[in-house]
Order: C-alpha cells, then sequence, then structure tokens
C-alpha cells in the first residue's frame, strides 16, 4: 500500500498549481471497423470485442503492407524505431502546445520529466526532446519508463515535489505513449482485447508553484497510493518468445479488481483533507476502458455525466495509457464549467495492479 503524500503539509509551504496543459496525437485516425478490415480480422469473437469497446475512434500508425494489401509483420527493432519516431514527434507537439496555453517559452523549462511505456530507449526521451527541441542543456530531467497507465500521476507526484522544492521554476511532464509501437498480431483473443483498446497520444502539463496570477491554475492539495499485490500480474508487459517481441496482457477480471478497491483509495485521499465524495466537483478519471470505467462508476457512486470526459476521450481516441488522465482534464477546462473552489479528483488505474489518485481544487 502506497504512502499518502500531502502536499501543502507544512502551512509555509509553496503549493504548486496545475499552469497548462497541451495534447497531441498521431496524424493517422481509424474507427473500430476500419481497423478490423485491414488487418483482416473474421474471428466473430474478436470481431466483437473490437465493435462492443465504446470506442469509435483511434489514431494508429499501422505497418505498411505487401502487394496484397495484407499487413507487414514489424520486428521488435522497427517497432522501437517507431516508438523513437512517433514520441518525439507528439511530445514536441504536446509540450509547444502546453507551453503556449499559459504563455511559457521553451527558455522557461527548468525541469522536464517524461513518461512511457511503450518503448525502451537510452538515452531516454528527455535527453532525445532536450536536444531536438533547444530546451536548455542545464534543465533537470527524469524519464519513467514502464510503469503502465498509472505512471502520469506517479510521475506528477514528483513533478509537484520539485515544484515546490523550487518555488517560481517551471516543471514540465510528459506523458507520450507511441501504442502502435506496442502491438502483437498472432489472433489470439489475449492479443485481440489489447488491439482492440489502445492509441497514440501525448500530453503536457506544466507545474509551478508560487505562481504569477497569469499561471493561475488548480493547486494540486495531495496524493494517495493503493497497490494490490493479489493482482500484480494482471496487467503486465512481458516478452513473446513465439512472437519475439513484447507483448501486454490484461487479465478479464482486471475492471472488478479495480473497481473493487477504488473507495478505499478515494476515502484515504479526501479523509486527508477532511472531504466527502459529495465535495467532490469533478473527476477524471483513467479512460482503461468501458467495463474499467463502469466498474469504478459504480463503486464510487458516481455518474455518467462526472464521468462524460473519461468516457469521451475512451471513444474518441482509445486507451492513451499514461497521458489519458490529462486528455481528460484538457477536456473539462475548454468545457468551462469549473468555478473557483471547486475540488477535482484526479485517478488512473494500471499494472501492479495499482490505484494512484490525487486532490485539486480551483
Amino acid at each position: 500500500m502506497g504512502v499518502d503524500v500531502p502536499v501543502n503539509a507544512a502551512t509555509a509551504a509553496p503549493i504548486a498549481r496545475l499552469a497548462g496543459v497541451g495534447t497531441a496525437t498521431t496524424p493517422d485516425s481509424y474507427t473500430q471497423r476500419e481497423l478490423l478490415d485491414i488487418f483482416r480480422i473474421t474471428d466473430p469473437k474478436v470481431r466483437s470485442v473490437f465493435l462492443n469497446s465504446a470506442i469509435e475512434r483511434r489514431c494508429l500508425t499501422l505497418p505498411p503492407r505487401d502487394d496484397d494489401g495484407a499487413v507487414v509483420t514489424e520486428r521488435q527493432g522497427k517497432l522501437l524505431a517507431k516508438h523513437r519516431e512517433l514520441a518525439l514527434a507528439m511530445g514536441a507537439k504536446a509540450v509547444h502546445t502546453c507551453l503556449k496555453e499559459c504563455g511559457l517559452d521553451i527558455s522557461d523549462i527548468d525541469y522536464l520529466c517524461c513518461v512511457t511505456t511503450t518503448g525502451f530507449l537510452t538515452p531516454g526521451i528527455s535527453a532525445l526532446l532536450i536536444r531536438e527541441m533547444g530546451i536548455s542543456t542545464s534543465t533537470t530531467r527524469v524519464d519513467v519508463v514502464g510503469m503502465g497507465c498509472n505512471a502520469g500521476l506517479n510521475a506528477l507526484n514528483a513533478t509537484v515535489g520539485w515544484a515546490v522544492a523550487n518555488p517560481g521554476r517551471v516543471a514540465v511532464q510528459l506523458c507520450v505513449e507511441a501504442c502502435s509501437a506496442a502491438y502483437v498480431i498472432d489472433g489470439t483473443m489475449r492479443t485481440a482485447v489489447v488491439n482492440s483498446l489502445f492509441g497514440d497520444g501525448a500530453a503536457a502539463v506544466a507545474v509551478v508553484a508560487e505562481a504569477p496570477r497569469a499561471l493561475d491554475g488548480p493547486r494540486v492539495l495531495g496524493f494517495a497510493s493503493h497497490l494490490i499485490p493479489d493482482a500484480i500480474g494482471a496487467m503486465r508487459y512481458d516478452w513473446d518468445d513465439d512472437q519475439a517481441k513484447f507483448s501486454f496482457y490484461l487479465d478479464p477480471d482486471v475492471p472488478y479488481v479495480v473497481g473493487a478497491n477504488a473507495e478505499q483509495v478515494i476515502g484515504r485521499l479526501l479523509g486527508a483533507a477532511g472531504l466527502r465524495r459529495s465535495d467532490i466537483g469533478h473527476w477524471l478519471v483513467h479512460s482503461g476502458g468501458k467495463k474499467v470505467i463502469d466498474s469504478v462508476r459504480v463503486n464510487l457512486g458516481l455518474t455518467p455525466y462526472d464521468v462524460r470526459h473519461t468516457s469521451g476521450v475512451l471513444r474518441d481516441y482509445g486507451n492513451l495509457s499514461s497521458g489519458s488522465f490529462l486528455f481528460s482534464y484538457e477536456r473539462l477546462l475548454e468545457e468551462g464549467v469549473v468555478a473557483e473552489g471547486e475540488y477535482g479528483v484526479l485517478m488512473t488505474m494500471g499494472p501492479g495492479s495499482t490505484i494512484e489518485t490525487a486532490l485539486v481544487r480551483w
């Protein structure tokens, strides 16, 4: 079980704010039916998984096709190269959009945290982006690799901590997932579930403590984590000897395990601030899949309206892994319904199995 981290525990400590957000995807988008046709999937059970996913479109960079129109198999080396290319392109765009939204420039970045699970690079994405984007070579940086869909909030905890320790300086966190570089196509139901779900996307958020009014945004009040040891193998990314590449596995019971543990971690998050669930005006839950969203919603007593942005992101982009919650956050801000003084909960789930949460207030 994780340790709750009330980032504003000391009354004199500065409080970090989310100053801006920006998102990006790869350029090509496909409906689920288009993907079934492209990959020539005819198995009724597999088609049902795709067509009943509550996903309409996903952004993906598909493999090339041979003279007969069949999709060419990409080996692990090709997938790693794809990860690098897509991650840098999407990542740079998301960071630029984020900075523009809050009136900042590349030269303002003092800390860069890059999160990904869809590929492994050494040096990491942070170093490559610093070179590609012209970010100062003295920028403090960290790469969070392999933690999965929950990693956006794990990293935000560390990013907020850095911002609080360095008031007035700009921290940028980037979640970038080239899910097109993490697919295995073998016709099995195990891979069908994964292949029906994930899409390419990147999201960046700027975090500043003691910011001027121009960089005003919701204050980050605290975090709470929960690890479910009995389900540590329920979501995993491991090596497939038959395919000679990495392959992601999702246990069918994951939605129910996550839902059953949601109340416990939310109770600790809100209890530390003296709040109840009815005090929360905005819920931004990871778009992990229809069953995951429904399970969390039922167990927390939320309405479909409460998770409208979560469901909307799933519908339009699929599961974007670590950056999904920031896509929902961006949509909430664009909606323009948030009032000063309202509370929000950010919630992500992933391998471990893990539930990560954060509490914010506008």
